[in-house]
């Protein structure tokens, strides 16, 4: 999977995030895979094939409506979803959330609204997983206002209004992608999103190899965010990829069995 890296197969994570924020109330970042994309007649040919090849595996327990419940939440509780682009492992389960708001970038729903299936599919993009209300319940991101990130990483859209929660602009990975700096946390954190699959990428002298680069809409784009990613770390900040194969301090812990 990388360059230089030898060849080994690895085994992906799909992650989404929860978190409670004092004046939004419960948000989700992406929603991860679900049902939509693994079950289903109903589910379109493009759909069932791109199931057969990448062959994900639901884990119940990690389903959004057990991990909330498991945290003393539902589904009805989730007041906002940061929706960082629009692929299928990050958009499967928005049916569950129909009263969520979507903070997301409107010029690209707007974009994939205008596209055929076929034109959506070129990008990564099945518009059958997306509710047909979408566009009504968006907070365009690109209206809010902008503050500083750590680290010199540069401006982000303060999403909540407190500079505390800022979306960052990482181009390359698919239209409109960006990633979320926890600029107040005692050690910022950029959720670096799809911008590598692993974290060894961000490491120096390695580049996505085969199949990372293909799925890239821009490769000169990704390697320079990349590389932002990388300084990000490198000046003391912490950062998560959404595919990174080992676990996180930010995972939340197995339940015990």
């Amino acid at each position: 999977m990388l360059r230089s890296g030898g060849r080994h197969p690895l085994r992906f994570k799909v992650r989404y995030g929860v978190y409670q924020h004092p004046t939004a109330g419960l948000v989700l970042i992406d929603t991860g895979y679900g049902p939509r994309v693994t079950e289903g007649a109903g589910r379109s040919l493009p759909l069932r094939i791109y199931a057969s090849l990448l062959r994900p595996t639901l884990i119940e327990e990690h389903q959004p409506a057990r991990v909330l419940d498991r945290l003393g939440a539902s589904t009805a509780d989730v007041a906002a979803i940061v929706l960082t682009h629009f692929h299928a492992d990050h958009v499967a389960a928005l049916h569950l959330f129909p009263k969520a708001r979507i903070y997301a970038k409107a010029a690209v729903h707007a974009s994939v609204e205008a596209r055929s299936r076929f034109s959506n599919l070129r990008h990564g993009v099945f518009d059958e997983l997306l509710p047909q209300d979408l566009s009504s319940r968006i907070v365009d991101i690109d209206q809010l206002p902008v503050k500083p990130a750590p680290h010199g990483f540069g401006e982000g859209a303060d999403l909540f209004g407190d500079g505390e929660t800022l979306a960052v602009n990482l181009p390359g990975h698919a239209e409109g992608h960006f990633g979320i700096c926890f600029a107040a946390q005692p050690v910022p954190l950029l959720y670096a999103v799809d911008t590598q699959w692993c974290a060894a990428a961000l490491d120096p002298g390695k580049a996505p190899g085969l199949p990372a680069a293909l799925v890239a809409s821009d490769r000169r784009a990704l390697a320079a965010s990349s590389r932002r990613v990388t300084a990000f770390r490198e000046q003391g900040g912490d950062v998560l990829l959404c595919h990174d194969p080992s676990d996180s301090p930010y995972d939340l812990p197995e339940v015990p069995q």
